[in-house]
C-alpha cells in the first residue's frame, strides 16, 4: 500500500498532488510527539507525522464475475420487483411511475445487516438501526480467508468491469449503453496487521461501488451500502484479527433496469484503509465556512465531529491552522492564522464537536477564471489528548462570498458571474465509470476552452477528486444527488431505497463535498416523479430541503423541475428555481421563466438542462430547413438507416430546442442566472432518437472528445472577447457539383463576410437574437471557402476550410507528450487521415492500428461515432468522419519512451513518441 498522495492540482498541464505541500507543512509544525523529536527539519509525508494513515488500497485485489455455485439468493440486500416491462427507449421526460410493492415476508435478505453502515448520517437516534444479534445464516465461501481465489482475475482499481463488453446489440439495451452491467461480482484482498496496529481503529474508505455493497471481514458480513455513487465508511476493526493476516471480500449487485444511463460495475472508484487512534476527526468531520469576507478581512469558522471509540471517556484538545496554498496547490508560507477550540470532553463510544473562528488579513478569495483566480486555503487541525498529537486532519477550502439575487443571478465576491454551464454523466467515455482523474482533467479542459464556467454533476454525487479539479480550475458546481425520489424512472433505480437510505445518502454527498468552494449549490432531485403528486411530493422536497440546511447552511438547496409550474407547490419548498427546458418552452408550451418569475421574485432562476441539442460529428444532411430549431425526424435532422443525426446543430430531442433558442430564451429574460446545457460530452447510454446506438447525441462534444460544431457556437457565445471564427459544414462533396448546400457561420463578432473561391457571398450582420450567420444557397464547388468576420465594423478574425483530396497519410498527435510513469496518467492521441497537403479527408472512414512499444501500453480506442459497436479495448478502430483517439497509459514505475505506431493500409504510417517520466505526480 502506498502513502495518499491527496491531490490539491493548480492550474497548468498537471494536476500536482499535495505531497510537496505537506512536506512544507511538516516542516513547520511542530512534531506530533516525542517519537518524532529527531524529525525536526525533515520533510516526511505529513503522514509519518500523526497517528493517522490514509493509504491507498488499490492493488492487489482478485475479482471474479457471479456468485458460488451461480446462487445470488442468499446475499440478496432486499426482495426486488419483478421486471414486467422495460423502461429502454421510454421518452426521457416522460413522467415517472408509482413504485410497484413487493412482499418480502419470509426471505432472507441482508438489509438488517447492511443498514447499520448508515447510522451516522441518521440525525435521530430513536431512528437509527440496531445490528441484529447474530450474523446472517450465510456460509458465504468467497469471504472466507481459505478459499483459494488464484484462478480469479488480478486487477487494479478503480475498475469498471463491463466497459469490457462485448456490446448487446439487440435487445432494450439501449438506454445503459448497450453493455452489460448486471449481475453480482466479489472482490478479494488480504489486508496484513501488525504490531504497529495494535489499538487502532482501522477503517474501509469506498469512493464508489456499483452497487449493492456488502463487505465481508474473515467470512463475516461487517456492513455495505445499497447507493452505487455514494462513498462509504466501514469500520473493520471488530472484524480484524490482530497481527497476521485478514481477508476483505466485496460484493456488488449492480441491477438490470437500474438506470437511464450507463452506471458502469464494479468497483469504479478509489479504495483507501484508513488508521487512526481511538480520538480522532469523524468521517468528513471537519467544516471550513467563511461566513464575513472583505478585501481586508475574511472570518473563518471551522467545527470539528470527534469520535471516540475507546472505552474511556477522554478530554480533547483541537487547534487549527490556516495555510495558504499557490497556484500549485503547495504551502506558500507560514500559517496565516491559527485558533482554538474550548476542550471538550468526549464519552466512550460517542461524539462530540469542537469549533472555533480565525482571522484571515487580506485574503486571497477564491473565484472563476477569467475575471478571478481560484486561490485555495488549506486547514489542519491537530487533535490532542494528555498533551500528546493523536490526529491531525487537513482540509483543503476557499474563501469566497456567494450571492443568489433574483434580478442579479450568481454573484461572486461582489461580481456577477453568467453560468455558463455543462450538465455530464460520470462515464469517460471509452473508459467507463473507473474514475481516472488525467481523463477527468482533459474533459474539464475542453470545457474551459470553449467558454464553460460551470459543471453540474448529473445525477448523482461525484468522484470526490472531479471536485478537487473543479476546486483548482475555478469551475462552479451544482452538486446533486438523486435521479429519482419515491417514484420510480426505471423498474429497479433508487426509488427502491430511497424511503430507507435519503437521509443517509444526502446527507454523506454534503459532508464530504462542502468544504469544496467550486461547489455552490445543491440539487436534492432531477425531474423527480413527485413534481406530479402535489403537496406530497412537496413534503418530500422540504424535507430533502431542511437535511440539507441541516448540513450546510450556507449554500441554496434545488431541485431540476421539467413539468411543475409555478402554481404547483413542488417550486416553493425550493431555495432556487431550476427549471429543465422550461425556461424555453417544451414541445408546444411557451417558455415558462416570466411565470416563475412573478410568482417566486424572490429567488433566484436557472436553466439546470438547457437545449438538449442533438448530433453526431460530420455528419451534414440535406436538404438543411430553414428553421432555426426542430425536433429531429426522418430526412430532416435524422438518418433512420445509419441513425446519425445531422451535424447541422439545428436539431434537438422532441422536449429541447437548438442552442440558438435556448440563447435566445436567457437573453430575453435577464434576470435568469444561466445554463447548464445537455450535455458537455456525449455519454454511455441514453441515444435519443436512436436507441438501437450505444451512446447520446446530445454532447457538444463527442464521446472521444471530439469538438462537434457546436463547440464553437457556445465558444462565440461564452468567449466574446476571443477573436474566432467557425465555418460548417466541410467543403468536400465530390457528388454535390452544382447542388445547393448552406453554410453557416459561428463567430464571436456581430457580421462577416463570406466566400468561395474568391467570390463574395454577401455580407451579413447578426439580428437581434440569432446567433449563427447563414448563407443557405450557396451551390457548391470545391476549393475554398473564407470567412472574414468583422466587430464593431472592423475585421476581427478569418477562417478558411479547404476540399480535401484523397486520403495519403496520418498524422498524430498528443495532447501530453511526457506522462507520469505511475500505472495512471494517460495520453490522449488524436490521428486525423489527410490528404497529401494535410487536409483532413472528413469522410473517411479507413481502419487505424495502434502498436504501443516501452513502459506503456494502449488502454483503449474510440472514434466518437455512436452508431460503433467495437470494442473500446481493441487495437484498430474505423475512423470517423477523418479521425480515430488512442489512449495510452505509462507503466508503474518504468520511466523511458513510449513509441506508439499508428498504421492503415494505403496510408504514410506515423509515429508518436512519448516520455514516461518517474518523478512526476500522476492522475
Amino acid at each position: 500500500m502506498r502513502q495518499a498522495q491527496h491531490a490539491l492540482p493548480g492550474r497548468g498541464a498537471r494536476a500536482p498532488s499535495l505531497l510537496a505541500c505537506v512536506a512544507a507543512l511538516a516542516a513547520l509544525l511542530p512534531a506530533a510527539g516525542p517519537a518524532h523529536a529527531a524529525d525536526t527539519g525533515s520533510k516526511r509525508h505529513l503522514n509519518e507525522l500523526a497517528p493517522r494513515q490514509r493509504l491507498d488500497f488499490n492493488e492487489g485485489w482478485r475479482f471474479h464475475l457471479g456468485d458460488p455455485d451461480s446462487n445470488s439468493a442468499p446475499y440478496l440486500y432486499d426482495v426486488l420487483p419483478a421486471v414486467q416491462q422495460s423502461a429502454d427507449g421510454k421518452v426521457a421526460d416522460a413522467m415517472p411511475e408509482e413504485a410497484a410493492r413487493v412482499a418480502a415476508a419470509g426471505v432472507a435478505v441482508l438489509k438488517p445487516w447492511i443498514l447499520p453502515s448508515g447510522n451516522a448520517f441518521i440525525q435521530d437516534p430513536a431512528r437509527r438501526h440496531a445490528r441484529p444479534p447474530q450474523d446472517p445464516a450465510i456460509d458465504a465461501p468467497f469471504a472466507r480467508a481459505a478459499f483459494d481465489d488464484r484462478a480469479w482475475r488480478a486487477v487494479r482499481l478503480p475498475h469498471d468491469w463491463a466497459i469490457e463488453g462485448p456490446f448487446l446489440t439487440s435487445g432494450p439495451y439501449g438506454g445503459m449503453g448497450r453493455l452489460k452491467t448486471w449481475g453480482p461480482a466479489w472482490y478479494r484482498k488480504t489486508l496484513a496487521l501488525t504490531a504497529a496496529d495494535r489499538g487502532k481503529s482501522i477503517f474501509l474508505d469506498v469512493d464508489g461501488a456499483m452497487a449493492y455493497a456488502s463487505v465481508w471481514v474473515n467470512g463475516r458480513l461487517a456492513g455495505g451500502w445499497p447507493y452505487g455513487y455514494n462513498g462509504f465508511r466501514i469500520d473493520l476493526t471488530p472484524w480484524l484479527k490482530p497481527d497476521t493476516d485478514n481477508q476483505l471480500a466485496i460484493r456488488l449487485d449492480n441491477t438490470p433496469e437500474s438506470a437511464r444511463w450507463y452506471p458502469g460495475a464494479g468497483l469504479y472508484r478509489n479504495v483507501w484503509l484508513t488508521k487512526t487512534a481511538p480520538l480522532h476527526v469523524g468521517q468528513w468531520g471537519v467544516q471550513v465556512t467563511t461566513p464575513d469576507v472583505a478585501p481586508s478581512a475574511a472570518r473563518v469558522h471551522w467545527q470539528v465531529t470527534l469520535d471516540n471509540a475507546g472505552k474511556d471517556a477522554v478530554r480533547a484538545e483541537v487547534s487549527t491552522e490556516l495555510f495558504a496554498l499557490d497556484d500549485q496547490g503547495h504551502i506558500d508560507g507560514p500559517a496565516v492564522a491559527r485558533s482554538n477550540a474550548a476542550p471538550v470532553t468526549i464519552a466512550a463510544g460517542a461524539s462530540a464537536v469542537a469549533a472555533g473562528d480565525a482571522r484571515v488579513a487580506n485574503p486571497r478569495l477564491w473565484g472563476p477564471p477569467p475575471t478571478q483566480k481560484p486561490h485555495r486555503y488549506l486547514a489542519v487541525t491537530t487533535v490532542r489528548q494528555g498533551g500528546q498529537v493523536v490526529d491531525r486532519y487537513r482540509t483543503p477550502f476557499g474563501i469566497r462570498s456567494l450571492r443568489f439575487d433574483a434580478e442579479k443571478g450568481l454573484l461572486v465576491n461582489g461580481e456577477r458571474v453568467p453560468l455558463r454551464g455543462v450538465n455530464n454523466h460520470h462515464d469517460l467515455g471509452a473508459l467507463g465509470a473507473a474514475f481516472n482523474r488525467r481523463a477527468a482533467e482533459r474533459q474539464l479542459e475542453l470545457l474551459r476552452e470553449m467558454g464553460a464556467n460551470a459543471l453540474r454533476i448529473s445525477h448523482n454525487p461525484p468522484d470526490p477528486q472531479l471536485l478537487e479539479l473543479t476546486d483548482s480550475m475555478g469551475i462552479l458546481v451544482m452538486d446533486e444527488v438523486f435521479d429519482a425520489w419515491q417514484r420510480k424512472k426505471t423498474p429497479l433505480d433508487f426509488h427502491l431505497i430511497f424511503p430507507d437510505w435519503h437521509e443517509q445518502d444526502l446527507r454523506a454527498m454534503i459532508r464530504r463535498d462542502r468544504n469544496h468552494p467550486s461547489v455552490v449549490m445543491w440539487s436534492v432531485g432531477n425531474e423527480v416523479g413527485e413534481q406530479y403528486t402535489g403537496e406530497d411530493g412537496a413534503a418530500i422536497g422540504r424535507a430533502l430541503v431542511r437535511i440539507a440546511h441541516e448540513e450546510d447552511a450556507s449554500r441554496p438547496a434545488t431541485t431540476a423541475m421539467n413539468y411543475a409550474k409555478a402554481d404547483m407547490p413542488l417550486p416553493g419548498t425550493m431555495d432556487v428555481i431550476s427549471l429543465n427546458y422550461q425556461g424555453t418552452g417544451i414541445r408546444t408550451l411557451p417558455g415558462q421563466f416570466p411565470a416563475f418569475h412573478a410568482a417566486y421574485p424572490g429567488k433566484l432562476i436557472l436553466h439546470t438542462e438547457s437545449a438538449s441539442a442533438l448530433s453526431s460529428r460530420g455528419e451534414y444532411q440535406f436538404p438543411v430547413p430553414g428553421v432555426g430549431s426542430a425536433a429531429v425526424r426522418p430526412g430532416a435532422g435524422g438518418d433512420a438507416a445509419t441513425r446519425q443525426v445531422s451535424a447541422y446543430e439545428l436539431f434537438a430531442a422532441d422536449f429541447g430546442s437548438s442552442a440558438d433558442r435556448a440563447f435566445a430564451s436567457l437573453d430575453q429574460n435577464p434576470y435568469t442566472a444561466g445554463e447548464f446545457v445537455w450535455t458537455g460530452f456525449d455519454y454511455l447510454g441514453e441515444p435519443t432518437p436512436y436507441y438501437e446506438a450505444r451512446s447520446a447525441y446530445s454532447g457538444i462534444i463527442d464521446l472521444a472528445g471530439f469538438k462537434k460544431d457546436r463547440f464553437w457556437l457556445y465558444q462565440s457565445r461564452w468567449r466574446p472577447d476571443l477573436p474566432m471564427a467557425h465555418i460548417l459544414p466541410h467543403w468536400t462533396w465530390p457528388e454535390r457539383v452544382g447542388q445547393v448546400t448552406p453554410v453557416h457561420v459561428f463567430t464571436s463578432g456581430d457580421e462577416a463576410e463570406l466566400f468561395v473561391n474568391g467570390r463574395s457571398q454577401g455580407r451579413q450582420k447578426k439580428a437581434p437574437y440569432a446567433y449563427r450567420l447563414r448563407w443557405d444557397f450557396v451551390t457548391y464547388e470545391p476549393g475554398e471557402l473564407l470567412v472574414v468576420a468583422y466587430k464593431d465594423g472592423k475585421e476581427w478574425t478569418r477562417e478558411t476550410v479547404r476540399s480535401a483530396g484523397a486520403a495519403a497519410a496520418l498524422q498524430a498527435a498528443a495532447d501530453r507528450a511526457s506522462i507520469a510513469a505511475d500505472g495512471r496518467d494517460l495520453s490522449f492521441i488524436t490521428v486525423r487521415i489527410v490528404d497529401k497537403d494535410g487536409v483532413t479527408v472528413p469522410r473517411a472512414h479507413g481502419r487505424v492500428r495502434f502498436t504501443v512499444e516501452g513502459p506503456g501500453e494502449l488502454v483503449a480506442t474510440d472514434n466518437g461515432d455512436p452508431t460503433s459497436f467495437e470494442s473500446f479495448q481493441s487495437p484498430q478502430r474505423a475512423a470517423f468522419n477523418g479521425l480515430v483517439l488512442g489512449i495510452v497509459r505509462a507503466s508503474a514505475g518504468a520511466g523511458g519512451a513510449i513509441r506508439v505506431r499508428i498504421e492503415a493500409d494505403g496510408l504514410r504510417p506515423t509515429l508518436v513518441t512519448l516520455r514516461a517520466d518517474t518523478t512526476q505526480a500522476g492522475g
